[in-house]
């Protein structure tokens, strides 16, 4: 394992709801040793490190200061969560056409002189399209730029499986790939629980699977955020969490297998698009994609997904 630096500069371009709860995650967690937050609403900025500053008795110590886009430039990770919000009953790819219109306008500015070992962590929705945004009109290499991806929807189908079966969601073992939106595909075939396959853990010890179940979990899973959304406005813990996560694995140079989205370039038989895989992240970013064996009907569903991104990013014109 590498002894590289563990903590790091960490710049939080955004603080809305997703912006500050990840900004109150990283401070919390002691990843970061100095947090930048930035918001084009600058009053915005400082009331939220202010509140944050205020809570420094009970976390481990770290800076908090407000800046803007030049203050970015020397971070590890810039963190992305600024853009427009998902309205109740839009879908993800709904945001595109909003969003990328800012992404293409900020991005260049945030990333014109940044470090050459920054990562660029990518959050707002559609992520997937927007990461794959973010590379194009950035200089960045793919390995660099990184969406969040599947990482929260992940968690999610792990949480599903763990209450099914009454366990701890760490001894529950399953990815979720492909867009992180209405296309997600859950990879059946390789959960388990414990190392044992999740379907004969079930029958042994909570009633058995049936095929409804499966599909009843799989839309619990994927209408998360719509129900979140129509009951709160948004959804901002969870992901926020997730969002911790990857950055810790940056920075601690973990070598952490994560379902992030990066470019594709021939992986699971698909090309040039932004999907979220499991990938080895460390402190380069993406080191490299880790290739499951899908069944047939996995792999046609990851496809179809990866097929929904790159026709809206033929739709934008960004495609290489």
């Amino acid at each position: 394992m590498s002894t590289r630096r563990t903590r790091g500069k960490v710049a939080v371009v955004g603080v809305g709801s997703v912006g500050a709860a990840t900004a109150f995650s990283l401070m919390s967690s002691g990843v970061a040793s100095e947090l930048v937050l930035v918001d084009i609403d600058e009053e915005k900025a400082e009331g939220e490190r202010m509140d944050l500053s205020h809570g420094a008795y009970f976390t481990p110590p770290v800076d908090i200061t407000t800046g803007d886009y030049d203050d970015c430039r020397d971070a590890d990770v810039v963190v992305v969560t600024a853009g427009t919000n998902q309205r109740p009953g839009e879908s993800r790819l709904d945001l595109l056409e909003r969003n990328a219109g800012i992404f293409e306008e900020m991005i260049p500015q945030i990333t014109a002189e940044l470090a050459d070992d920054s990562i660029l962590l990518i959050v707002t929705n559609p992520v997937d399209v927007l990461s794959y945004v973010s590379w194009t009109v950035s200089d960045l290499p793919t390995e660099r730029v990184i969406g969040s991806g599947t990482v929260l929807d992940t968690s999610r189908f792990r949480h599903v499986m763990s209450r099914v079966c009454d366990v701890d969601p760490k001894n529950v073992h399953g990815y979720v790939v492909g867009e992180h939106g209405d296309s997600e595909v859950m990879l059946w075939d390789s959960t388990n629980v414990a190392g044992v396959p999740f379907e004969t853990y079930a029958e042994a010890h909570c009633g058995g699977l049936s095929e409804v179940d499966k599909a009843e979990m799989e839309r619990e899973v994927r209408e998360a955020a719509y129900e979140i959304i129509e009951r709160k406005g948004a959804t901002n813990y969870a992901i926020a969490l997730a969002t911790t996560e990857i950055v810790e694995a940056i920075l601690r140079d973990e070598n952490s297998i994560l379902t992030v989205s990066t470019h594709l370039d021939g992986e699971y038989g698909v090309d040039d698009v932004y999907a979220s895989v499991p990938c080895v992240v460390n402190r380069d970013g993406v080191r490299n994609v880790v290739e499951h064996d899908l069944s047939a009907d996995e792999r046609a569903a990851f496809v179809e997904s990866a097929g929904v991104l790159a026709e809206n990013l033929d739709e934008l014109g960004h495609r290489q």
